[in-house]
């Protein structure tokens, strides 16, 4: 029995890991997760196809938990394949793609449509058991699941509001060479600016979405010793909004289809490379159930 799923990935508008509230919006790159489940009860076998050398322990517990969930874990075990069109460990929530993705395309296998709420509270626990989040990333996995964007508690997994990013924008996401995996973030560093997130968060409450981006940007790029010129050049060049996505080092930037080219042409001067997309109203899809 074999399941294929796929779900988004997602631009950061509020980092929760100073508050523990977030908020994040879908983008239109999606990561793929390919379930076959064996009769060989209790091994499950992963692989990030693109990149060997990441963990694949992730998937593997998500798959797991599936598994426990529907009281199938002595049945079958499971082998998962992953691949991406989300670059890994800059801030764009490959981990909640990935764990999402993977979520769906066991239930996929087993001829199960899951809940929506369970689907992404299994993807949450998987995570923090992996390791792979210090909130639980409500706001990630909720954008990436459910496309659009979303404003969270992480702490009280709620959902505080829904919102949407004109999907006529474009996204660009400025990827330098170097990676950043969040287990490895300075979190006592973020809290010192806290109440100034807390203030985005609130921004982004009352509707002020490019405005909190853009300011929780320029924050966690001061906490966690990023260049900040990046974002700052990107608003030079006529972007709506732009900043520091997850604890980065990626940065997006929003802007009108007419000045991508200019916003581009000053980020080509950096070392690394420029992703263009746009934001997503679609989230997590089955692909194929058997």
């Amino acid at each position: 029995m074999r399941g294929i799923a796929s779900a988004c990935g997602s631009a950061t508008v509020v980092n929760a890991i100073a508050t523990g509230k977030g908020a994040a919006f879908a983008v239109d790159l999606r990561v793929r997760a390919e379930v076959e489940l064996t009769d060989r009860a209790g091994e499950i076998v992963g692989r990030i196809a693109d990149e060997p050398s990441e963990s694949p322990r992730l998937i593997e517990v998500c798959a797991r938990r599936v598994l426990e969930h529907l009281g199938l874990d002595r049945t079958y075990g499971a082998k998962i394949s992953t691949t991406s069109e989300v670059p890994i460990a800059v801030g764009l929530s490959s981990s909640s793609a990935a764990a999402n993705a993977t979520i769906l395309a066991t239930f996929a296998a087993l001829g199960e449509k899951p809940q929506p709420k369970v689907a992404v509270n299994l993807g949450i626990d998987a995570a923090l058991e992996a390791g792979v989040t210090i909130t639980g990333a409500l706001d990630d996995a909720a954008a990436s699941f459910f496309g659009g964007g979303v404003i969270t508690d992480n702490f009280k997994r709620r959902v505080l509001k829904r919102f949407r990013v004109d999907p006529k924008l474009r996204v660009l996401i400025h990827v330098p060479p170097a990676k950043l995996h969040t287990a490895r973030v300075d979190v006592e560093r973020t809290k010192l600016l806290s109440k100034f997130v807390e203030a985005a968060h609130k921004q982004a409450l009352g509707g002020d979405i490019l405005g909190a981006l853009t300011l929780n940007g320029l924050l966690y790029s001061c906490a966690l010793g990023h260049d900040q010129d990046i974002a700052l050049d990107a608003l030079k060049m006529g972007a709506l909004a732009a900043g520091l996505t997850g604890t980065g080092p990626a940065v997006v930037a929003i802007a009108r289809p007419g000045d991508v080219g200019r916003v581009k042409r000053i980020w080509q001067k950096r070392p690394g490379r420029i992703v263009v997309t746009r934001p997503s109203i679609e989230g997590a899809r089955m692909e194929v159930k058997s």
